[in-house]
């Protein structure tokens, strides 16, 4: 077969099983830890819908850890051209903005995007033993002050920063605003007749009138605060280690907004009504104040409570679009899953009058 170690590196790799010894030498060497691999063996890991993930052993002699994950696309040449922006996204965020935020992920040892944006290769740092959260389960409230200080790690340290016009490519202009707040009511139309069973008529009636408002807020208001939103923070994105580490990760959907937008999104669908109407407001003071740790300044409590109520309409948008559009089969998991996270938002909706607010414009 001749010195495959000979042949020329290529950058992006699909399929698990063209990942050679020689492919991770090299890769991990570009990426900064060198190591020599001298045997591979993995396993498929998750059950992702336009990303898949491996899990590598290493043999080798460096400095490389004896296990990394491997992500890399899913799907069609044509379901990928539809997520291609995802695929952009997730490889942006850890080549450029990672280091430059305090937010708990894996280490990535490697990113590349193919020249046509239709495939990327990332090897990342393995958190195993940490396990993912179940968003019907809901989370313990002291995983939520975890994942919520957590993601003030990523707010904080790029508040408002010059840092992020690298990222003005995932800004929402008029035309885009305007496509997916069409989207956004379709979507929720969709949402409320496959739950309709299970929808209280009031809960459908908060879903379908914050439609009314998706495009003026994705474009947002003059003075905003500016920063990198993970745009899915949710407990299926999060990995909670025994020790209280949580570990953010799916970097798929990064985007610049308004902080309540993230914060909103995860208080809402990973816990319940009652938990999240007694203990939101302490969540919140525990946000603001790992915030200002990391040096943010002239943004007050009720700042943060004020756009948390303003980003509360992300918990709809996401959650509506996203049943949409997942490609998996239909199955019991996943309509829990959804009808979980569509009630709850709906009840913040209505308990924080989030549409009264954004009324006001």
């Amino acid at each position: 077969m001749g010195d495959l170690s000979a042949a020329p590196f290529v950058a992006v790799i699909e399929d698990p099983a063209a990942v050679t010894p020689a492919w991770l030498s090299e890769a991990l060497t570009r990426g900064g830890t060198p190591a020599k691999v001298s045997a591979v063996a993995y396993e498929k890991i998750g059950a992702g819908q336009i990303g898949a993930c491996y899990r590598f052993r290493l043999t080798h002699d460096g400095a490389a850890p004896g296990a990394l994950i491997l992500k890399t696309v899913a799907g069609d040449l044509e379901q990928r051209a539809k997520v291609q922006r995802a695929y952009r996204a997730e490889v942006a965020f850890y080549q450029t903005f990672a280091p430059l935020t305090r937010v708990n992920t894996p280490h990535c040892f490697y990113a590349a995007l193919a020249e046509d944006g239709l495939g990327f290769t990332l090897l990342l740092e393995d958190a195993a033993p940490a396990v993912a959260g179940r968003q019907e389960d809901g989370c313990a409230l002291d995983q939520a002050a975890a994942a919520i200080r957590n993601l003030a790690g990523l707010h904080g340290p790029l508040w408002n920063s010059p840092a992020l016009e690298q990222a003005a490519w995932t800004a929402t202009d008029a035309a885009r605003a305007a496509r997916m707040a069409q989207m956004h009511t379709l979507a929720t139309a969709r949402l409320i007749e496959r739950y309709r069973d299970d929808l209280p008529a009031t809960e459908a009636a908060a879903l379908r009138r914050i439609c009314d408002f998706t495009e003026a807020w994705l474009l947002g208001r003059e003075g905003d605060p500016r920063v990198l939103v993970h745009g899915d923070y949710r407990l299926d994105n999060l990995l909670f280690a025994a020790d209280g580490q949580v570990w953010a990760v799916d970097w798929q959907a990064v985007e610049l907004g308004l902080p309540g937008r993230d914060v909103a999104y995860f208080l809402a669908t990973a816990l319940d009504r009652e938990t999240r109407r007694a203990h939101e407001a302490e969540l919140l003071r525990a946000y603001h104040e790992q915030l200002l740790s990391y040096g943010v300044s002239g943004y007050s409590l009720e700042d943060c409570r004020t756009d948390y109520r303003r980003g509360m309409l992300q918990a709809s948008y996401v959650t509506s679009i996203g049943c949409m559009l997942a490609t998996g089969e239909r199955s019991p998991a996943s309509d829990a899953m959804f009808l979980s996270m569509t009630r709850r938002a709906a009840q913040a909706l209505e308990d924080l009058e989030v549409a009264e607010l954004l009324a006001e414009g």
